[in-house]
Protein backbone atom coordinates (compact mmCIF):
# COMPACT_ATOMS: atom_id res chain seq x y z
CA UNK A 1 0.00 0.00 0.00
CA UNK A 2 1.56 3.26 -1.05
CA UNK A 3 2.48 5.98 1.75
CA UNK A 4 0.69 8.98 2.24
CA UNK A 5 1.22 11.78 0.70
CA UNK A 6 0.96 15.97 1.07
CA UNK A 7 -0.15 18.30 -1.50
CA UNK A 8 0.92 22.31 -1.54
CA UNK A 9 -0.40 24.56 -4.32
CA UNK A 10 1.08 28.11 -4.41
CA UNK A 11 -1.15 30.31 -7.45
CA UNK A 12 0.38 33.27 -7.69
CA UNK A 13 -0.69 35.78 -10.49
CA UNK A 14 2.53 34.66 -12.30
CA UNK A 15 2.86 31.32 -12.30
CA UNK A 16 1.18 28.24 -10.25
CA UNK A 17 3.31 25.99 -8.08
CA UNK A 18 2.61 22.09 -6.98
CA UNK A 19 4.87 20.28 -4.08
CA UNK A 20 4.37 16.72 -2.99
CA UNK A 21 5.62 15.80 -0.07
CA UNK A 22 6.23 12.40 1.41
CA UNK A 23 5.71 11.49 5.42
CA UNK A 24 9.41 12.06 5.87
CA UNK A 25 9.04 15.55 3.97
CA UNK A 26 10.94 14.68 1.14
CA UNK A 27 9.67 16.69 -2.22
CA UNK A 28 8.84 14.05 -4.30
CA UNK A 29 7.01 15.77 -7.11
CA UNK A 30 6.99 19.42 -8.12
CA UNK A 31 5.31 21.55 -11.21
CA UNK A 32 4.94 24.99 -12.36
CA UNK A 33 4.06 26.52 -15.27
CA UNK A 34 2.24 29.80 -15.96
CA UNK A 35 -1.14 30.64 -13.85
CA UNK A 36 -3.28 31.57 -17.26
CA UNK A 37 -6.36 32.75 -17.28
CA UNK A 38 -7.89 29.63 -15.98
CA UNK A 39 -6.53 29.06 -12.05
CA UNK A 40 -8.26 26.13 -11.35
CA UNK A 41 -7.63 24.41 -14.50
CA UNK A 42 -4.13 25.36 -13.76
CA UNK A 43 -4.01 24.22 -10.51
CA UNK A 44 -5.29 20.52 -11.62
CA UNK A 45 -2.76 20.24 -14.45
CA UNK A 46 0.60 21.16 -12.18
CA UNK A 47 -1.20 18.68 -9.90
CA UNK A 48 -0.97 16.00 -12.29
CA UNK A 49 2.44 16.54 -13.27
CA UNK A 50 3.43 16.42 -9.95
CA UNK A 51 1.78 12.96 -9.38
CA UNK A 52 3.25 11.77 -12.16
CA UNK A 53 7.22 13.11 -11.20
CA UNK A 54 6.32 11.34 -7.83
CA UNK A 55 4.79 8.24 -9.75
CA UNK A 56 1.60 8.66 -7.24
CA UNK A 57 -2.21 8.97 -7.84
CA UNK A 58 -4.40 11.50 -6.49
CA UNK A 59 -6.14 8.47 -4.39
CA UNK A 60 -2.65 8.57 -1.97
CA UNK A 61 -3.00 12.61 -1.23
CA UNK A 62 -4.10 13.01 2.25
CA UNK A 63 -4.59 16.98 2.62
CA UNK A 64 -4.52 19.54 0.35
CA UNK A 65 -3.66 23.33 1.42
CA UNK A 66 -3.82 26.26 -1.21
CA UNK A 67 -1.72 29.58 -0.84
CA UNK A 68 -1.16 32.67 -2.93
CA UNK A 69 -3.01 34.74 -5.22
CA UNK A 70 -5.68 32.57 -6.75
CA UNK A 71 -6.06 30.06 -3.60
CA UNK A 72 -9.23 29.99 -3.53
CA UNK A 73 -9.58 28.99 -6.93
CA UNK A 74 -8.17 25.26 -6.45
CA UNK A 75 -11.11 23.28 -6.19
CA UNK A 76 -9.11 20.08 -4.59
CA UNK A 77 -7.93 21.85 -1.69
CA UNK A 78 -8.97 20.98 1.78
CA UNK A 79 -7.89 24.44 3.49
CA UNK A 80 -6.00 27.79 2.63
CA UNK A 81 -3.25 29.54 4.23
CA UNK A 82 -2.10 33.27 3.51
CA UNK A 83 1.27 33.31 1.16
CA UNK A 84 3.07 35.49 3.85
CA UNK A 85 2.79 31.96 6.18
CA UNK A 86 3.81 29.57 3.49
CA UNK A 87 6.73 31.35 2.20
CA UNK A 88 7.73 32.01 5.82
CA UNK A 89 7.12 28.47 6.77
CA UNK A 90 8.96 26.86 3.79
CA UNK A 91 12.20 29.09 4.36
CA UNK A 92 11.87 28.36 7.51
CA UNK A 93 12.39 24.61 7.22
CA UNK A 94 15.46 24.84 5.13
CA UNK A 95 16.99 27.30 7.60
CA UNK A 96 15.67 26.40 10.79
CA UNK A 97 16.80 29.90 12.99
CA UNK A 98 16.35 33.44 13.27
CA UNK A 99 15.66 34.68 9.76
CA UNK A 100 14.96 37.43 7.36
CA UNK A 101 12.79 35.96 4.22
CA UNK A 102 12.94 38.26 1.00
CA UNK A 103 10.26 36.88 -1.57
CA UNK A 104 10.47 38.39 -5.18
CA UNK A 105 7.22 37.60 -6.78
CA UNK A 106 5.65 38.19 -9.98
CA UNK A 107 3.06 40.75 -8.32
CA UNK A 108 4.55 41.34 -5.34
CA UNK A 109 7.26 41.41 -2.89
CA UNK A 110 7.67 39.88 0.72
CA UNK A 111 10.37 40.67 3.82
CA UNK A 112 8.98 38.43 6.22
CA UNK A 113 11.41 37.96 10.01
CA UNK A 114 11.15 35.15 12.16
CA UNK A 115 12.46 34.66 15.42
CA UNK A 116 14.94 31.55 16.26
CA UNK A 117 11.65 29.14 16.90
CA UNK A 118 10.29 30.05 13.32
CA UNK A 119 7.60 32.68 14.85
CA UNK A 120 6.63 35.57 12.54
CA UNK A 121 8.00 39.26 14.14
CA UNK A 122 6.40 41.29 11.18
CA UNK A 123 6.25 41.08 7.70
CA UNK A 124 6.20 43.92 4.69
CA UNK A 125 4.19 43.53 1.19
CA UNK A 126 4.67 45.61 -1.86
CA UNK A 127 1.51 45.65 -3.25
CA UNK A 128 0.31 49.03 -4.73
CA UNK A 129 3.05 48.73 -7.89
CA UNK A 130 4.98 46.44 -9.63
CA UNK A 131 8.30 48.09 -9.16
CA UNK A 132 11.11 45.63 -7.88
CA UNK A 133 8.64 42.25 -8.85
CA UNK A 134 8.90 40.06 -11.81
CA UNK A 135 6.70 41.92 -13.71
CA UNK A 136 8.70 45.16 -13.55
CA UNK A 137 11.65 42.91 -14.89
CA UNK A 138 9.34 40.97 -16.94
CA UNK A 139 8.17 44.73 -19.13
CA UNK A 140 11.65 46.06 -18.98
CA UNK A 141 12.99 42.86 -20.89
CA UNK A 142 10.35 43.81 -23.06
CA UNK A 143 11.33 47.11 -23.47
CA UNK A 144 14.58 45.97 -24.42
CA UNK A 145 13.53 43.42 -26.79
CA UNK A 146 15.63 40.66 -24.87
CA UNK A 147 14.11 37.08 -23.91
CA UNK A 148 13.31 37.65 -19.76
CA UNK A 149 15.68 34.49 -19.36
CA UNK A 150 18.70 35.69 -20.97
CA UNK A 151 18.33 38.99 -18.37
CA UNK A 152 20.41 37.34 -15.65
CA UNK A 153 23.41 36.14 -18.36
CA UNK A 154 23.51 39.86 -19.66
CA UNK A 155 23.82 41.15 -16.24
CA UNK A 156 26.65 39.33 -15.24
CA UNK A 157 28.53 40.95 -18.45
CA UNK A 158 28.13 44.34 -17.24
CA UNK A 159 31.59 46.80 -17.36
CA UNK A 160 29.55 50.04 -16.13
CA UNK A 161 27.53 50.92 -13.18
CA UNK A 162 23.97 52.75 -14.52
CA UNK A 163 21.80 54.00 -12.12
CA UNK A 164 18.16 54.15 -12.92
CA UNK A 165 16.56 56.89 -10.33
CA UNK A 166 12.81 55.83 -10.73
CA UNK A 167 11.66 53.00 -9.29
CA UNK A 168 7.66 53.01 -11.31
CA UNK A 169 8.04 51.10 -14.06
CA UNK A 170 6.47 53.51 -15.96
CA UNK A 171 9.60 56.17 -15.56
CA UNK A 172 11.77 53.27 -15.78
CA UNK A 173 11.07 52.48 -19.35
CA UNK A 174 11.29 56.07 -20.51
CA UNK A 175 14.83 56.14 -18.24
CA UNK A 176 15.77 52.88 -19.99
CA UNK A 177 15.29 54.33 -23.47
CA UNK A 178 16.81 57.37 -22.42
CA UNK A 179 20.14 55.04 -21.45
CA UNK A 180 19.84 53.37 -24.92
CA UNK A 181 20.09 57.03 -26.63
CA UNK A 182 22.65 57.67 -24.39
CA UNK A 183 24.57 54.94 -25.71
CA UNK A 184 24.79 53.08 -22.69
CA UNK A 185 25.54 48.76 -23.35
CA UNK A 186 22.36 46.78 -23.13
CA UNK A 187 24.67 43.91 -20.44
CA UNK A 188 24.59 47.63 -18.35
CA UNK A 189 21.21 48.60 -18.45
CA UNK A 190 20.32 45.08 -17.48
CA UNK A 191 22.52 45.27 -14.57
CA UNK A 192 20.93 48.86 -13.51
CA UNK A 193 17.36 47.61 -13.33
CA UNK A 194 18.80 44.49 -10.82
CA UNK A 195 20.24 47.47 -8.49
CA UNK A 196 16.73 49.10 -9.19
CA UNK A 197 14.83 46.04 -8.04
CA UNK A 198 17.90 45.63 -4.74
CA UNK A 199 17.08 49.07 -3.93
CA UNK A 200 13.57 48.85 -3.58
CA UNK A 201 13.59 45.49 -1.76
CA UNK A 202 16.27 47.38 1.31
CA UNK A 203 13.57 50.10 1.53
CA UNK A 204 10.87 47.72 2.52
CA UNK A 205 12.31 47.20 5.99
CA UNK A 206 15.82 46.68 7.88
CA UNK A 207 17.24 43.05 7.64
CA UNK A 208 18.44 40.92 9.97
CA UNK A 209 22.21 39.30 10.69
CA UNK A 210 19.97 35.86 8.17
CA UNK A 211 18.80 37.07 5.22
CA UNK A 212 17.38 33.97 2.72
CA UNK A 213 15.65 34.73 -0.48
CA UNK A 214 12.92 32.46 -2.07
CA UNK A 215 10.55 33.02 -5.16
CA UNK A 216 10.41 32.52 -8.61
CA UNK A 217 12.47 35.83 -9.67
CA UNK A 218 15.26 34.67 -7.34
CA UNK A 219 14.51 31.21 -9.01
CA UNK A 220 15.77 32.12 -12.54
CA UNK A 221 18.10 35.44 -11.81
CA UNK A 222 20.25 33.96 -9.47
CA UNK A 223 22.55 36.92 -10.03
CA UNK A 224 20.64 39.01 -8.49
CA UNK A 225 21.33 37.59 -4.95
CA UNK A 226 25.04 38.05 -5.69
CA UNK A 227 24.18 41.54 -5.68
CA UNK A 228 22.13 41.70 -2.78
CA UNK A 229 25.22 40.08 -1.05
CA UNK A 230 27.38 42.62 -2.24
CA UNK A 231 25.16 45.60 -1.04
CA UNK A 232 24.51 43.90 2.53
CA UNK A 233 27.98 42.96 2.46
CA UNK A 234 26.97 39.30 3.66
CA UNK A 235 26.18 35.75 2.28
CA UNK A 236 22.34 35.52 1.56
CA UNK A 237 21.04 31.97 1.37
CA UNK A 238 18.43 30.58 -1.02
CA UNK A 239 16.64 27.45 -0.65
CA UNK A 240 16.85 24.53 -3.14
CA UNK A 241 13.87 25.10 -5.40
CA UNK A 242 13.44 28.90 -4.27
CA UNK A 243 10.07 29.10 -6.41
CA UNK A 244 8.48 26.38 -4.81
CA UNK A 245 8.99 28.26 -1.08
CA UNK A 246 5.45 28.87 -0.99
CA UNK A 247 4.24 25.74 -2.34
CA UNK A 248 6.27 23.52 -0.14
CA UNK A 249 5.33 26.07 3.02
CA UNK A 250 1.47 24.66 2.00
CA UNK A 251 2.78 20.84 1.70
CA UNK A 252 4.09 21.37 5.27
CA UNK A 253 0.78 23.16 6.67
CA UNK A 254 -1.26 19.81 4.95
CA UNK A 255 1.01 17.35 6.75
CA UNK A 256 0.30 19.35 9.78
CA UNK A 257 -3.80 18.83 9.75
CA UNK A 258 -2.50 15.15 9.96
CA UNK A 259 -4.25 11.65 8.24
Amino acid sequence: MASPIFTGVDIGASRTKVTILDPQKNLIGRAEKKSGTDFSDTAVSCLESALKMANRSRTDIVKTVSTGYGRNNVTFSDRTKTEIGCHAKGCYFHFPKAITVIDIGGQDNKVIKLDEKGNRISFKMNRKCAAGTGAFLEEMSMRLDIPLEDMDSLARKATEQVELGSYCTVFSATEVLEKIRQGKKVPDIVKGLYLSVIKRLLEMDALGDTVVMSGGVVAYNPYLVKMVEERIGREVLVPDFPQYSGAFGAALFAMEGGI
